[in-house]
């Protein structure tokens, strides 16, 4: 689903060899997915503890919640990639990130990509049509639509960690390419297709979805501003965080992915191009991996009963601490079971 692993020499198409500098790779790169580690697990544990607590009441929590997990999931991979990548981990760690790891990190990265688009599609609905009801927007359709990404990224998963059946070896490992079969290489390659047309639908749907809504929004400045209803116009832009995040995130790795590519089958290109579209796809992986850290921006932005449960909890500690008496009106509107 992924792109293989790299070794310090490469080669193209034609057979000419070139070395490959894997100082960014060993160094700075590790450092920089501790941090996002770091981060993504404490902000993502919150956000674990906040929505066990919430209720699905609508679509758009079911969808929230199913991001999270899968943001927790792919945050729990990124300590295998940091020891393999910087070379702290045995070889046979090495052999467990390629076939099986590295492939939860991108299948979780997919899953958020197109959990994302649900939820554009669904703020898409509610403020076109505040007031009608598709068959999508009631919470049993959510739920099967959520269940049914998870199974359509575990049934092209699978395949490749199955079919990653060579044996592994120290010297077979540096380049995962090495531990597929035939077939393994083949639908390793039709499932990057498969997910780069993912990725590309999403994008497009999500950019129609929020020009219609910059429209409507638009409008409804026009109508709120002689109210001058600045709450009200600070809520219906804030719809355009989860376009944001999407975008800055996951479209400058997709954008890198297509010369990346290329260059792996080019017959002309020369090694120094070649590393430095290595290093670009790298850092915009890299770029997507803090998905797990810019998501809870949604949550806290756009989920009331999120930032409700969260707030209350820090209002509740707060009172502790200074030993105050019985419930405030404060607590009373901060309590979960008002949301």
């Amino acid at each position: 689903m992924g792109d293989f692993a790299n070794e310090s020499i490469v080669s193209n198409s034609s057979g000419a060899r070139c070395h490959r500098d894997t100082t960014v790779t060993h160094l700075v790169f590790p450092v920089l997915y501790t941090l996002v580690f770091l981060l993504g697990l404490v902000l993502n544990s919150l956000a674990c503890w906040a929505f066990f607590h919430i209720p699905s009441t609508s679509t758009f929590i079911i969808y929230l919640k199913n991001i999270l997990v899968s943001d927790f999931i792919m945050t729990l991979m990124l300590p295998l990639k940091i020891l393999t990548d910087s070379g702290l981990g045995p070889w046979q760690l090495k052999a467990f990130v390629c076939r099986f790891s590295a492939v939860v990190f991108y299948d979780t990265m997919y899953i958020s990509i197109v959990l994302l688009g649900l939820i554009a599609s669904d703020r898409f609905l509610k403020i076109v049509r505040p007031f009608g009801k598709f068959w999508v927007q009631n919470l049993t359709s959510a739920k099967i639509l959520a269940g049914l990404v998870w199974l359509f990224f575990l049934a092209i998963s699978l395949p490749n960690m199955i079919l990653s059946n060579k044996k592994a070896t120290p010297q077979s490992v540096k380049k995962c390419a090495s531990l597929k079969s035939q077939l393994g290489l083949k639908w390793h390659e039709a499932v990057s297709y498969i997910c780069q047309f993912i990725f590309w639908t999403v994008l497009i749907l999500m950019f129609v979805f929020y020009t219609v809504i910059a429209k409507k929004v638009y409008e409804s400045y026009i109508k709120t501003q002689k109210k001058d209803n600045k709450s009200e116009k600070r809520i219906k832009g804030k719809v355009f965080i989860i376009f944001t995040v999407f975008f800055l995130c996951f479209a400058p790795f997709h954008f890198s992915r297509v010369p990346y590519n290329l260059s792996q089958t080019s017959t002309r290109m020369d090694g120094r191009l070649q590393n430095r579209l290595f290093v670009a796809k790298e850092s915009t992986l890299w770029l997507a991996a803090t998905n797990v850290c810019t998501d809870p921006l949604i949550y806290l932005f756009l989920c009331k009963p999120f930032v409700e449960k969260v707030l209350y909890r820090r209002v509740k500690t707060f009172r502790k601490t200074v030993h105050t008496s019985p419930k405030t009106e404060l607590d009373t509107r901060l309590s979960p079971t008002e949301s």
